[in-house]
C-alpha cells in the first residue's frame, strides 16, 4: 500500500489558502486516478483504490497543518508498511515561487511546521516528501498571515497549471519508487 498524505487545513475559509495547495493536489489525484470519494475515518479524509495495480490511498489530515501528525500516528502500527517508502507528503512550500515543486526523499522540516509535526509524530525524517511553490511572503508580513491567505489569480494559474505534472510525479512515485520519480520529476521544467 501506498499513501499520499496532502497536508492542509480543513473548513472552508481555507479551501484556496496557500496552506491548502496539497489538497488541491489530493482532489486532482483522486480524480484522475478514479478513486472515488473522500471519506472520514478518525481525523482524517481518505480516499482509497488502486493505481497502476498498486492499493494507494489519498489522505487529507483534518487536524489542522501545526497537528498533521496526529492523523499519521496509525501508520506506524500497520505491518508490513515502511514510511520511508510507502509515506509521500505534500506541502506548500514560500521558499519555491508558484509553477515550481520539488521532490525529495527525505530532509528536515524546513521552518514548515506540518512537516514539524509529522516528524514528532511519526518519530523519523525520513520519507519522501513533495513541496508545491507558492511563493515568499513579502518583506515584512506575517509568514502565518501570508500561507492563510489566497494567492492572487496569476499564482493560482500557475499553480493548477502544475498539478498534471504532479499527478504523473506521484504516479511514478507509486509504481517506481522515489528514485525514478526524482530523476523524472526534478528533472522537468517546472518541478
Amino acid at each position: 500500500m501506498k499513501v499520499v498524505a496532502c497536508l492542509g487545513n480543513p473548513g472552508s475559509e481555507y479551501s484556496t489558502t496557500r496552506h491548502n495547495v496539497g489538497w488541491w493536489l489530493a482532489d486532482r489525484l483522486v480524480d484522475d486516478w478514479g478513486l472515488g470519494r473522500f471519506r472520514r475515518d478518525a481525523n482524517v479524509a481518505v480516499a482509497i483504490g488502486r493505481y497502476q495495480g498498486v492499493e494507494v490511498q489519498v489522505r487529507k489530515p483534518l487536524t489542522y497543518m501545526n497537528r498533521s501528525g496526529q492523523a499519521l500516528t496509525p501508520l506506524r502500527r500497520v505491518s508490513a508498511f515502511d514510511i520511508a517508502c510507502d509515506l509521500l507528503l505534500v506541502v506548500d512550500e514560500v521558499a519555491l515561487e508558484p509553477g515550481r515543486a520539488r521532490l525529495r526523499a527525505a530532509g528536515s522540516a524546513g521552518g514548515h511546521n506540518g512537516l514539524k509535526s509529522v516528524e514528532a509524530a511519526l518519530g523519523t525524517r525520513e520519507y519522501p516528501r513533495l513541496r508545491i511553490g507558492v511563493g515568499a511572503k513579502p518583506p515584512g508580513a506575517d509568514l502565518a498571515n501570508w500561507v492563510l491567505s489566497s494567492p492572487p489569480r496569476e499564482d493560482r494559474k500557475l499553480i493548477l497549471d502544475l498539478l498534471p505534472e504532479l499527478v504523473e510525479c506521484v504516479g511514478i512515485w507509486v509504481t517506481d519508487g522515489i528514485e525514478a520519480a526524482m530523476n523524472r520529476c526534478n528533472r522537468e521544467k517546472s518541478v
